[in-house]
């Protein structure tokens, strides 16, 4: 008998995509471990690499340059990425507790979520400045700062920095580098911008030796930044800062660059912390008071080395981790990590120069930028140019923390009943599944078959549809393959009802394959329940990949139901969604897509059709389909078919996902693509059309795509206004209905932009 894959039968979640965590996952990709699931929960797709983010600030470098893509990385290394921000732990069962997805079992977990300025109780604080971290908030911020410098450069600008520590100092030159940049290509005069540094200590960056300090003091006078020190500032309004001593300063923003704190829920889980509330771990990295919890960089103190919060230590904890982290599932002695008593720190300043600090020496000078710019992108390199494929550690798959299972076919590969009744009795309890009268026989009262009440005077509208998991979030997934299957009851015109699931789950002990399913399940019901719909019953089997799908039943009116039949001509056509999914995880898939591409796409896919039904129902659509597997053309092809008419497509108003233009480009299409090519043949004008640079992405498939509809032109703009409020903001008119075509080729297109 064939052996089945590695059944999943541990689980190591990362929470924190810091520093250490992504050489973590780098080497997880260069040697996994079989039968052990990796997931990493972190706020964004894409983390900063602290040592380039003041270069960064100044216009060095661009977005790409100083992040690492965590969705590349964990494609890499294997591991599932769940983007969400984690809000607590409960110990006692060992799940990581998330804002905006059901709890994350572990058996073990590690923890690298960085630190966050310590906010003093300052009235004003919360309204009128901005923290340094998240660096993602703080970059957000810097952007719409700098762009609205640009729009008024003539507008005298007061900008002030609390906290003289290392960060500050160095953010402070990095700032003013910037905006003095904006202002001289706008022709204005540098004095325009005024920048003050407050700092509660009589002295800046106490933590460097005596020739560092006093040489940034002279720099940061000799630039006109004013210092304002021993000031503690006690009132931020609307246009001024204030400190304890009377000090009040026009100021039309203010940063927090101040000591580092960590969230409290870390304490209120029950782990050891110390005063300011980093956890506190063993010379292995391990917590001190749960062995199952790790920790790294600058939410970890450890109790045996005073550091400081330095990047330098989270890089240096990298590998130490993921030793340990292999050793404890592999059931091997931890390892001591013993960081260096001194370190050299190179400082920015803001002008493609450094200073060196080192123990009691210090130095200044543009080589040591150019030493600094090349160990930085030396070490952003390991993680923009990974393998192309990871290679296996025979010595760990050799010592696999499980004995491979041998699988049999004989119960239909179905999984255990167990396991799906505690699946969904923790999502009963989590998001209740109600029963509609319409189910006479559902979920509250399971038999073998679920038993629906067809309302009088309405007709029985049923889809199915199931593929395999294109995200290696299964909460996610379940979510959108959701909204996909019931994007053709929506389609139809009808109403959702209800569904019954199939799902495969991959090989796994019995804990695991509940874990998944319950995650799975959890994404599914949520988009049923935001439909009005609800999940009615299913069957679930194992094998070697997670796939998932539903029948999915809604009722209609007999005499409103939209078809692909009904357009007429002069109407125009309306497209609800931007298309691109096919080509951007194509790209994903070779690690080649930007993660807020990626981040665009998922965003698109996670809209229900619902409403965009209800509304072209509202304004006299006469015909609609949803854009699935076939792509724009394919779909809009069936259209004309069935309507027996021609179109004209105008290919510069449709609206593109993100990045899309970029792949097809670079000539990354969807596997189904080369069928989709086909319906080029039902263009009238191909020769002249197919060198437009949006033209294969007619034939690109989607995933949970948007509706394709024909409303009269004469209400086209009301309907495009209300889609529009109701959340489709990419909803656009593409093309107009035609009387048949005498080539018999029914699609004109248009290309009023080249």
């Amino acid at each position: 008998m064939k052996r089945s894959p590695q059944p999943i039968v541990k689980d190591l979640v990362l929470i924190g995509g810091g520093h250490s965590h992504a050489i973590v996952l780098r080497m997880f990709g260069m040697h996994p471990l079989p039968g052990v699931r990796l997931t990493l929960i972190t706020e964004a797709s894409d983390t900063p690499y602290s040592g380039m983010l003041p270069g960064h600030i100044a216009g060095f470098y661009d977005h790409e340059d100083c992040h690492i893509n965590l969705r590349s990385l964990c494609q890499f290394a294997q591991a599932q990425i769940f983007i969400d921000t984690a809000i607590g732990l409960d110990l006692e069962n060992n799940r990581v507790l998330c804002a905006n997805r059901p709890p994350v079992a572990f058996d073990w977990v590690s923890i690298d979520i960085g630190s966050t300025p310590k906010m003093p109780i300052v009235t004003g604080a919360a309204e009128h400045s901005i923290a340094a971290k998240p660096v993602q908030h703080l970059l957000s911020w810097w952007n719409r700062f700098t762009d609205s410098l640009k729009q008024t450069p003539e507008k005298p600008l007061a900008l002030s920095i609390v906290g003289g520590g290392t960060g500050g100092v160095e953010l402070a030159l990095n700032m003013q580098h910037r905006l003095h940049d904006i202002l001289q290509k706008a022709g204005q005069s540098k004095d325009l911008l005024t920048l003050h540094l407050f700092h509660s200590g009589a002295e800046l960056m106490p933590k460097h030796n005596a020739w560092v300090r006093h040489h940034f003091y002279n720099l940061l006078t000799q630039r006109g930044i004013h210092l304002h020190l021993s000031e503690k500032i006690c009132e931020i309004n609307q246009g001024t800062i204030v400190s304890k001593s009377g000090l009040e300063i026009p100021c039309d923003a203010t940063v927090w660059v101040t000591q580092a704190s960590a969230p409290d829920w870390l304490s209120k889980a029950g782990l050891a912390v110390d005063e300011q509330g980093f956890i506190l771990v063993n010379n292995e990295l391990q917590s001190i008071s749960h062995p199952q919890v790790f920790a790294a960089g600058d939410i970890a103190t450890m109790v045996n080395y005073a550091r400081p919060k330095a990047g330098v230590f989270a890089v240096r904890q990298g590998k130490p981790l993921f030793k340990n982290l292999q050793n404890i599932v592999l059931d091997k002695p931890l390892q001591p990590y013993h960081p260096q008593k001194n370190y050299l720190s190179l400082i920015g300043t803001g002008d493609e120069s450094a200073v060196a600090s080192y123990g009691k020496v210090g130095w200044n000078s543009a080589l040591l930028w150019r030493i600094k710019d090349r160990i930085d992108r030396t070490f952003m390199r390991r993680f923009h140019e990974l393998p192309s494929m990871a290679t296996e550690d025979t010595e760990n798959a050799s010592k696999d923390p499980s004995q491979p299972l041998m699988r049999c076919l004989g119960c239909g590969a179905k999984v255990g009943g167990n396991t799906l009744e505690r699946s969904l009795k923790r999502i009963q309890q989590d998001q209740p599944i109600a029963q509609s009268q319409d189910i006479l026989i559902g979920l509250d009262a399971p038999d073998d078959a679920a038993v629906v009440q067809v309302p009088i005077g309405k007709v029985l509208v049923q889809t199915i549809d199931y593929f395999p998991a294109l995200l290696s979030d299964p909460f996610l997934f379940g979510q959108i393959s959701t909204h996909h299957s019931l994007s053709d009851v929506f389609a139809m015109g009808a109403t959702a009802q209800s569904a019954l699931a199939i799902a495969t789950i991959p090989y796994a002990t019995e804990a695991k394959q509940e874990e998944t399913l319950y995650q799975l399940l959890s994404g599914s019901v949520r988009a049923l329940q935001q439909a009005g719909a609800v999940l009615i019953g299913g069957h679930t089997v194992e094998g070697a990949d997670l796939a998932f799908g539903l029948s999915c039943n809604g009722f209609a009116d007999p005499t409103r139901l939209l078809r692909k039949g009904g357009m007429q001509p002069g109407q125009v056509l309306i497209l609800t969604k931007a298309i691109g999914t096919g080509t951007l995880f194509a790209a994903e898939m070779r690690r080649q897509a930007k993660a807020s591409w990626i981040d665009g796409a998922i965003a698109s896919m996670l809209i229900s059709n619902q409403q965009a039904a209800v509304c072209f129902l509202t304004h006299g659509a006469t015909a609609c389909t949803d854009i699935t597997g076939f792509g724009l053309l394919g779909h809009l092809v069936e259209m004309t078919r069935a309507s027996g008419l021609s179109v004209q497509l105008d290919l510069s108003a449709l609206p593109i996902l993100e990045g899309a233009r970029q792949t097809v480009r670079q000539e990354i299409f969807s596997s189904l693509y080369p069928q989709n090519l086909r319906s080029s043949q039902a263009i009238a004008n191909v020769d002249e059309a197919n060198n437009h640079r949006d033209y294969p992405l007619l034939f690109d498939p989607q995933t949970s795509g948007g509706l394709l509809a024909s409303v009269d032109a004469n209400r086209a703009n009301a309907c495009l206004t209300a889609l529009q409020a109701a959340g489709y903001v990419e909803a656009a008119i593409v093309g107009y209905v035609l009387l048949k075509s005498a080539s018999d080729l029914p699609v004109v297109l248009c290309q009023s932009v080249s």
